[in-house]
């Protein structure tokens, strides 16, 4: 039986989370559709300007995105500092980019004055959007909504689009984040539509390879922003350089569906992280077979299981291919 999403968000452990959404009655985001002879690649574009808009919305960063034919995933950061430094106007100008809100929040926001018995009223509501604004089920709510209603209108069709919830697992340390994102990524060269990353359409990957190429990152995705520091603005704490020579060759080896060797160069990464190559191949290769939900290595993982209150360890046996030992 599903969990509830309360019981596998604890941001005491983790802002990072990995989430895969999976449309049903064989829809299609992208590609041809062999029963209607279809091409639903336009639909593509539909989920990556979407998703990638919502970040002006909330609190949350993406870290990585990969959009397949049948299904999507995101590496998600929730940025809850920057929720709660929000004044009580942002909060309610970032929630009205997504919903028209209340009569209320609507004087609010045009600077009219409100009535005293009403002010108890505006602050719960405001509460109330402060919170959503960093809460992964209200993202991937107002990601998905919108696309199945154009997906159904263009079907002509009524009904579900998506499967009625979407997979979450929470990213414990950097080897989980950084295997996650690799493995989202290196999605569609495994799946055979691309042979390289910089081919990958709509992922996370190609978009900062691009940038890479100009000196930049993605202004909309979680940046890299190097070695880790003290009050250093946030992003992943690894080399864009790195980190794009790791993917790069990982995809080669993929690609190939042969045993092959990561350069030392490409390895500093793996190094920093103490994960075997083989680990790391495997790890990208199988990460959604691998792991069925929390990922990290067995002290984060005893630590998680502790904060939600959960009895058991379900998936610890795979913790071995996060360490050395």
């Amino acid at each position: 039986m599903p969990r509830p999403r309360s019981t596998q968000i604890s941001l005491e452990d983790t802002p990072y989370y990995h989430c895969c959404s999976r449309v049903v009655r064989h829809a299609h985001l992208c590609g041809n559709d062999k029963n209607t002879g279809k091409n639903y690649d336009h639909r593509r574009a539909w989920i990556e300007a979407r998703m990638l808009k919502l970040t002006e919305a909330f609190a949350i960063d993406i870290a990585a995105y990969a959009v397949m034919s049948n299904h999507l995933h995101l590496v998600l950061y929730i940025d809850l500092d920057t929720a709660n430094t929000w004044s009580d106007r942002k909060v309610v100008e970032q929630w009205h980019t997504c919903f028209k809100g209340t009569e209320l929040t609507q004087k609010f926001a045009k600077g009219e004055v409100i009535d005293g018995h009403q002010v108890a009223k505006l602050k719960h509501l405001i509460a109330t959007y402060r919170s959503r604004l960093c809460d992964i089920s209200w993202f991937m709510r107002c990601l998905n909504e919108p696309i199945a209603r154009q997906a159904n209108h263009e079907d002509n069709c009524t009904g579900h689009f998506w499967e009625g919830r979407f997979k979450s697992q929470a990213l414990l340390d950097e080897a989980a984040v950084l295997a996650c994102m690799a493995y989202v990524e290196l999605n569609p060269i495994r799946a055979k539509m691309a042979k390289t990353p910089a081919s990958s359409n709509y992922t996370s990957l190609q978009l900062r390879i691009k940038a890479a190429l100009k000196g930049a990152q993605p202004i909309r995705l979680l940046p890299f922003i190097g070695n880790e520091q003290t009050h250093q603005p946030k992003g992943i704490s690894f080399s864009l350089k790195d980190y794009l020579e790791l993917v790069d060759e990982t995809g080669r080896i993929l690609r190939d569906d042969k045993r092959g060797v990561i350069s030392a160069n490409a390895a500093k990464i793996l190094i920093r992280l103490n994960i075997p190559c083989d680990n790391w191949i495997k790890l990208t290769a199988n990460f959604g077979k691998l792991f069925h939900g929390p990922v990290g290595t067995l002290q984060e993982l005893t630590n998680y299981c502790e904060h939600l209150e959960k009895r058991r360890r379900h998936f610890s046996q795979c913790c071995q291919y996060l360490q050395t030992s």
